[in-house]
């Protein structure tokens, strides 16, 4: 159960990442995300289908270890 403290602090948790993400943005939008070796785009005549797998996974990853270095 989330209480008031918790509430507070995950929150403020949120707002500096989404600051650290604005001020970082410039850089962030040249990375090549979505753009990998493994990500699958099939592009036909009115028709078009991304899918991202490669950046998918490195995501995942990266979620996963932040989530995991939060817990300790």
């Amino acid at each position: 159960m989330i209480d008031k403290r918790n509430m507070q602090r995950i929150l403020i948790i949120l707002g500096v990442i989404i600051l650290i993400v604005g001020i970082l943005w410039p850089w962030i939008i040249k990375l090549p995300i979505g753009k990998l070796p493994g990500d699958i785009i099939i592009d036909k005549p009115n028709f078009k289908v991304y899918i991202p797998i490669t950046t998918m996974i490195i995501i995942s990853l990266l979620l996963t270890l932040i989530v995991w270095l939060f817990k300790k």
